[in-house]
């Protein structure tokens, strides 16, 4: 698969062309949105995790061929970032959300263990007045017994079942469980493969 960094950008003027469909990645830090992505792509170092949360300041563009952009945004919920930085942030991902015209989905990124947060509820119901459509993955699932996955994924979907057109998924990128189906799920909401033919 030809997946290559494009550009990383502060600022609206950095984006790249709209001239393709775009996926982006969100969530909050630490949640393994960069190791997600690496496992997408089948790359160690595709995208760069950082150790301290909050590190990533700009939205990152990958080129799938030239088909599609899988489009890194800088993690939310993070304390230790000051005030003005922080809303920095907010605004060009606000910015990129509204009005990058090409966005077809964005893949929202909660950690299995933990409950959805306020802020993952906020960018949830977000998409949804946007028609957007959420693709909740949920990671590090390699962290739990096999017996509670299903259990906990119940649990995050009861509280964000009416705002997701699909079910969470289950997602490690560990074992690289759940990766063949975000991608269908990928390149049917980027229109690279038609609803009915799934698999």
């Amino acid at each position: 698969m030809d997946i290559k960094f494009v550009t990383s950008a502060g600022r609206p003027a950095g984006f790249p062309a709209a001239d393709r469909p775009e996926v982006a990645f969100a969530g909050r830090s630490n949640v393994g949105k960069s190791s997600l992505i690496n496992t997408l792509a089948n790359r160690k170092k595709l995208a760069r995790a950082s150790g301290t949360p909050g590190r990533t300041q700009l939205i990152n563009f990958f080129a799938v061929g030239d088909a599609l952009y899988l489009v890194d945004l800088p993690g939310y919920g993070f304390a230790r970032a000051p005030v003005e930085v922080r809303q920095s942030w907010m605004r060009l991902v606000r910015n990129y959300l509204e009005n990058r015209t090409t966005l077809s989905a964005v893949v929202v990124i909660i950690d299995i263990r933990r409950d959805p947060s306020e802020a993952d509820r906020q960018l949830i119901r977000k998409l949804h007045v946007m028609n957007v459509p959420p693709l909740v993955v949920l990671t590090k699932a390699d962290k739990l017994p096999r017996g509670r996955m299903a259990s906990r994924a119940s649990s995050i979907k009861r509280g964000i079942e009416n705002l997701v057109p699909e079910p969470p998924l289950i997602f490690s990128s560990r074992t690289g469980e759940g990766r063949e189906e975000l991608w269908k799920r990928i390149n049917i909401h980027a229109g690279r493969v038609s609803p009915d033919n799934r698999t």
